[in-house]
């Protein structure tokens, strides 16, 4: 099931939820990195990370949103993709939730609020894996046709074209190996 939603070639969705991931996992990071040495600019740089992450996140949600509206009703892939969709719902609850509690880069986090962004990228881990089943169980944001030697996505073909000869033209053009004799 092709996306709906695609920039250059490729679904949206995919290519923004890395930005949230990664900046709500990395301020998770840096928690555990300001517990272990009690210096400051761990949990300053969390606390500017955490709200980066959740307004990234609710960018990604949009696009995925419009993806999942396309995925046929009564299958397993529109079931995992409200699960993956509502899990991620909380997971942003969660980071916002800890988020407010810091209440200031300057003053330090409390243990429920480290509790709790613990809690959201422990979700997010299990979210991920069900949009990763999405992708590459399912099918869902895949081009139809999609195949190892598709065209490029800038061409404007559709995957299902397939480069005809070009490796037979790289095969004519390449000179022979030469002979050993014994």
């Amino acid at each position: 099931m092709e996306s709906k939603t695609k920039f250059l070639g490729h679904p949206i969705h995919p290519m923004l939820v890395t930005f949230p991931l990664g900046l709500l996992a990395t301020s998770v990071i840096f928690d555990v990195f300001y517990l272990a040495t009690r210096r400051k600019k761990w949990h300053e740089t969390s606390y500017y990370m955490i709200p980066a992450g959740i307004i990234g996140g609710l960018c990604a949600a949009v696009f995925g949103f419009l993806d999942w509206q396309a995925i046929p009703g009564y299958t397993r892939a529109k079931m995992i993709g409200l699960w993956h969709g509502l899990g991620n719902v909380v997971v942003t609850a969660l980071f916002t939730a800890s988020w407010l509690m810091r209440k200031s880069p300057r003053r330090e986090p409390e243990s429920p609020a480290i509790a709790l962004s613990i809690l959201g990228v422990s979700l997010a881990a299990i979210t991920g894996w069900m949009g990763g089943e999405l992708v590459d169980r399912l099918g869902v944001g895949v081009d139809r046709g999609a195949h190892l030697d598709a065209p490029n996505a800038l061409s404007g073909r559709p995957a299902t074209d397939v480069e005809t000869g070009w490796m037979e033209r790289i095969i004519e053009t390449a000179e022979p190996a030469p002979t050993r004799r014994m």
